[in-house]
């Protein structure tokens, strides 16, 4: 049985890294405006371009990273580099009137990033299955409740201190948070089993079978659809539904805030409406959202704000979902499940953070257009999640 440390450093992990990751596009309209680092639509989605590279890099290194070093360090290592993000993205405003140098610096910050949500979002998710083998999907659920949690609370934070006059504050609180909880883990024995099993699976079979490329696919997928959300919503907001910077914060924490609420929800009811039903219902719910997002006329940021809710919502509990019940399923390669559907997922981020500028400069697409079309992507997602129902209801195993 883990430490009860042990669970509350992973746990607090989970909440620290989701603030983290939200950090930056919460701060969207700080880097698109001309009174701070005057980005262009097409910059600021290429800010995000490093955060997808590394951080695919280092989910697909992480297993043989954590044979090597341990998935404590693996852990430890993913933290430093979140509080590295943080301290780049506070030095950069002491640039900012120098372009070019301060776009640099938060190339670096979110490339770290990458790093620390690669190394971090894996490890946890490990550390979760394996500290309660019995409910394994409950507990990666809550796990992901609690990383949805930080996500939620990034864009109430940058409100806040944009209102007093300091936006920096958020990344310098969560760099500090970040610190304290480096202090707190380092003492503790984090990993011991769990480097045990991850070193016995790594004896098996490394090839991937066909199965994993399925959930793959539906991660990547996944990946496109919640990022043209957590990305893109505050720019939405104001741009085309003309809406004010409190209400593009209010929307995007509406979406992360559901994102929470749908994660907890499902784990407390499983008995009820179990995965299998999830797994039918909740790509049709994202797909409804961006058919209705597409629409929403200029002047109606309320109706968005119920938008965004509605496709958090369907969000929620794909990926979490995704990831346990492809580590139940894949078992010869389970070390290198978590790390590689997360890889996947950081290619639909990278899709969908980079993509929309050259669609709007390029293509002359409008964002509303744009969402219209990810709704397509979101039905593919929903194609894609009957074929894993049949096939695992075909060997017995429900949606698991």
């Amino acid at each position: 049985m883990p430490q009860r440390n042990e669970i509350v450093s992973v746990y607090a992990a989970g909440v620290i890294q989701g603030v983290a990751l939200v950090t930056f596009p919460a701060a969207s309209t700080i880097f698109t405006s001309s009174a701070h680092y005057g980005l262009s639509t097409t910059e600021y989605g290429g800010m995000f371009v490093p955060q997808a590279i590394t951080a695919i890099g280092s989910s697909l290194m992480g297993a043989g990273l954590t044979r090597r070093l341990g998935i404590k360090r693996i852990f430890l290592l993913g933290l430093a580099a979140d509080l590295l993000a943080m301290v780049l993205l506070v030095l950069s405003q002491f640039v900012v009137i120098n372009h070019p140098v301060a776009y640099g610096i938060l190339l670096v910050a979110t490339a770290s990033m990458g790093v620390g949500f690669g190394l971090t979002v894996p490890a946890i998710n490990t550390f979760a299955a394996t500290f309660f083998p019995q409910t394994v999907d409950k507990a990666v659920l809550i796990l992901n409740a609690l990383l949805g949690l930080g996500t939620a609370l990034a864009p109430i934070f940058v409100a806040i201190f944009v209102g007093l006059g300091i936006w920096w504050g958020l990344p310098v609180v969560v760099g500090a948070l970040t610190v304290a909880l480096l202090s707190f883990s380092f003492r503790l024995p984090l990993g011991e089993k769990t480097q045990g099993s991850a070193t016995d699976a790594q004896k098996g079979s490394m090839k991937l079978p066909r199965r994993f490329w399925i959930f793959a696919t539906f991660a990547l997928l996944y990946g496109i659809c919640e990022t043209m959300n957590g990305n893109w919503a505050s720019l939405y907001m104001i741009k085309k539904l003309g809406g004010s910077t409190t209400l593009a914060s209010l929307a995007l924490t509406m979406f992360w805030g559901a994102v929470t609420v749908g994660r907890i929800l499902f784990a407390a009811i499983e008995k009820w409406f179990p995965e299998r039903s999830a797994c039918e219902v909740l790509p049709f719910v994202v797909a409804g959202a961006f058919f209705v997002t597409s629409f929403l006329p200029t002047g109606g940021a309320h109706l968005g704000i119920m938008a965004f809710a509605l496709a958090g919502l369907g969000c929620s509990a794909l990926l979490p979902l995704t990831v346990s019940f492809a580590e139940e399923e894949l078992t010869t390669i389970a070390a290198s499940v978590a790390g590689g559907l997360i890889a996947f997922y950081q290619i639909g981020y990278g899709v969908a953070a980079f993509g929309v500028g050259p669609l709007q400069g390029r293509a002359g697409l409008g964002l509303n257009t744009i969402y219209g079309g990810t709704a397509i992507v979101a039905l593919m997602m929903s194609a894609l999640s009957f074929v894993i129902i049949r096939r695992q209801a075909a060997v017995g195993s429900g949606c698991r």
